[in-house]
Order: structure tokens, then C-alpha cells, then sequence
């Protein structure tokens, strides 16, 4: 999470930690947005000469400097508690603060698709670690959710990224997938981030 607020900006892990001081693109990018206050929640990045995001990278503490943050949900705004608002909403919120944003924040666009099978199996194909799917209309909650669903690209995992689990091949994972979108919500598709 990145927060702008009157004692300055601050960049905290799910697991509470402070990493202000290790992102300072980040924190550049943040204090010069045209606004009083925001909280905005992402994933902080190192990207690779194809764009693809690698996470062992900053476990191993290496280009940190060059970090930046992929936004995903705005829950703050000016002082305005956008938490109750549907995700379709404080994304396009989102969108328009960042649209002049300096490098160290980037917006992580969705794609509004009734095939989750199809977005995951083209993630896999490019190489990224899987994708996160949040229900249309959802307003935001703190830890997990019904509202989204995280999938997993085991081939990646398998290249070093986290072990395998349960002996799980692509085959099983893909029906899992599917079986999980169809469940997810049948009337809505789900926006895919």
C-alpha cells in the first residue's frame, strides 16, 4: 500500500512493515500526485527486459532503486473513503490521478472478460505468474475475499518462482480455473487484474 497523507508518504507490506526507504522511485512518483491524500494498494515491481514482473528480484534485495508500483485499487481519496465504491469505480478514479504519473507508479489495467480460462492460459503463455480476477461491482475488503480469486501459473512456479503443489499439472490447473470462474459469478463477468 502507498499512502499520501499529511506526515508524508509511506510504504507498507501486507505484513505491516515499512518499506518507505526501500522504493524511492516509488515515493517520488507518489508525493508528486495532484492530490491532498490517497491510499493506494498495488504491488511493488521489478520488471525484466520483456516487462514481466520478477518477484525473486526484490527478495533478493537487487535493483530496488528502479522498483515501482503496479496500482491496482484506490481506497483513499482526499480524505473520501472510496472503500464502499464498486471496483469498476475506484479504478477509474485510479486511472485519472495516475494519468500524468510520474515512472515509479503504474496503473495495472483490467480486462473485463467472461473467459477466465482464456485470460490465465494467455497469462501462462507469456510467462507471468498467474492472475488475480475481482468480481464487477465489488467494493473493496481488507485480506481475502469471495469477491476475488487468484490463480497461480504452476509451469512458472515450477521454473523456481515456489514450489509445486500437489502434484498439480497444467491440465488440472486449467480445469480448476475454470471451474472456479464459472462458480465465481454467473451472472458478471469478472474484471481481470
Amino acid at each position: 500500500m502507498a499512502r499520501r497523507g499529511p506526515v508524508g508518504i509511506r510504504l507498507i507490506t501486507r505484513r505491516g512493515n515499512d518499506w518507505t526507504s526501500r522504493f524511492p522511485l516509488v515515493v517520488e512518483a507518489v508525493n508528486h500526485l495532484k492530490v491532498r491524500s490517497c491510499l493506494i494498494d498495488g504491488e511493488v515491481v521489478c520488471c525484466n527486459e520483456h516487462g514481466l514482473a520478477i518477484f525473486s528480484t526484490l527478495r533478493q534485495r537487487r535493483n530496488e532503486a528502479t522498483a515501482f508500483l503496479y496500482a491496482f485499487d484506490l481506497l483513499e481519496l482526499d480524505g473520501q473513503d472510496l472503500r464502499r465504491e464498486p471496483i469498476e469505480g475506484r479504478k477509474t478514479t485510479l486511472a485519472s490521478i495516475l494519468r500524468k504519473c510520474r515512472p515509479g507508479v503504474r496503473l495495472n489495467e483490467h480486462l473485463a472478460h467472461d473467459s477466465g480460462l482464456t485470460v490465465f492460459a494467455h497469462a501462462c503463455r507469456l510467462g507471468c505468474e498467474g492472475i488475480v480476477s475481482k468480481r464487477l461491482g465489488s467494493r473493496y475488503r481488507s485480506g481475502r475475499s469471495p469477491d476475488w480469486l487468484k490463480f497461480k501459473n504452476r509451469r512458472q512456479q515450477r521454473c523456481g518462482a515456489r514450489p509445486r503443489r500437489n502434484g498439480d499439472d497444467d491440465e488440472e490447473t486449467g480445469q480448476a480455473v475454470h471451474r472456479r470462474w464459472q462458480t465465481h459469478d454467473a451472472r458478471r463477468p469478472a474484471a481481470t487484474a
